[in-house]
This record gives structure tokens, sequence and C-alpha cells, in this order.
């Protein structure tokens, strides 16, 4: 009886599952973006769909996936807002964004949020409704790989292969979560 008392209370200690799961809560937080202005994600999600992407410029498969949600935001307009979430990061970001013309929020210095979410590489995108409950999440996605053509793929490859699956992927999911949350105009 004593050993299952202690077996119970290991086991009442350890993680079973990670809060950071469809139909969840996301945890709120505070960044900065690169004029210092400080963003909180509950005062974004009111009014629109957000998209969390955790990137960083040295990460091929975030640079493919850049453009799909480019043109996500181009086609949703103010139904989605994506926050760019800089983490990892021993480049430019801001330079980055500024350059390619793309259309999102960008916030720096993402490292303790993406712990926070339980993202350790890159991308990680999240979907999250108005009130911040995640609908989507890029890790459970199951990975694709490009044809064979007899040598092994390259990283870069991978990406332009992986990102207009993983787009389609966050439009379905996007989809659901307007047609379920927002008035469509």
């Amino acid at each position: 009886m004593r050993h299952a008392l202690i077996l119970s209370a290991i086991l009442s200690m350890l993680p079973f599952g990670s809060s950071i799961a469809a139909g969840n809560i996301a945890p709120d937080w505070t960044l900065a973006d690169p004029d210092g202005q400080t963003i909180r994600l509950q005062d974004e999600v009111e009014a629109q769909a957000t998209i969390l992407f955790f990137w960083a410029t040295w990460c091929p498969y975030c640079k493919a996936l850049f453009p799909h949600l480019q043109s996500i935001r181009l086609e949703y307009g103010d139904r989605v807002r994506i926050l760019a979430i800089n983490f990892r990061e021993d480049g430019d970001p801001a330079t980055f964004i500024n350059e390619s013309g793309y259309d999102v929020t960008l916030l720096l210095d993402g490292d303790e949020v993406a712990e926070l979410y339980d993202i350790y590489g890159t991308p990680g995108v999240i979907l999250l409704d108005k009130d911040r409950v995640i609908h989507f999440d890029l890790r459970h996605i199951p990975p694709i790989e490009p044809p064979d053509l007899g040598k092994p793929a390259s990283h870069k490859r991978k990406a332009a292969y992986r990102a207009p699956y993983w787009a389609a992927e966050i439009r379905k999911s996007l989809d659901a979560i307007i047609a379920e949350h927002y008035e469509i105009p």
C-alpha cells in the first residue's frame, strides 16, 4: 500500500500532455515590436483570428512559409492578424521583414514566449480565435516529403515542398475559425 501511495504521488507530479493543444486557452504574454511598442496577445486577438508565427531569419522553412502567410494576409484582410514572433535569432529580423515587404506584426526576443508554448524549433504556427482558444498547431500536421530524386533532399527543397501544404492546412483552420467566431462581411 505504501508503494502505491508513493507511486501515485510521483505520477501526480509528472506532466502528461501540454496545455498547448487544440481547444485549450493560449497563455497570454507581452512582447515588444522593433519600435519598442508593447504588444499584449490578449489585446490582439479580440477582433480577428490570429496566427502566431514563431520564426528566425536563418530558417529555410520560415523563409519558404512567409510568402504563403503574406498571401493569407492579403486573402483574409482584416479577418486575420499575423504576429511574427522572432526567436533564436542571430540576424536582423526587422530588416528581413522590411526588405521582404511582409504585412505582419514583428515581435522581437520571443524566446520565452516560444518556450511558454513548448516551441523549440522553427517554424511554429498556432492559430487562435478571439477568446485565445487554440485551433491549430503546425506540429500536429504530418510531415510530407518531396519526391525522391536519387539524392537526399536539402532543407531548402523540403521547405519549398512543405510550405504550400502547410499554408493550405492553415487556410482550412482559418476558414473554420472565421465561420464559427466572426461575422463574414
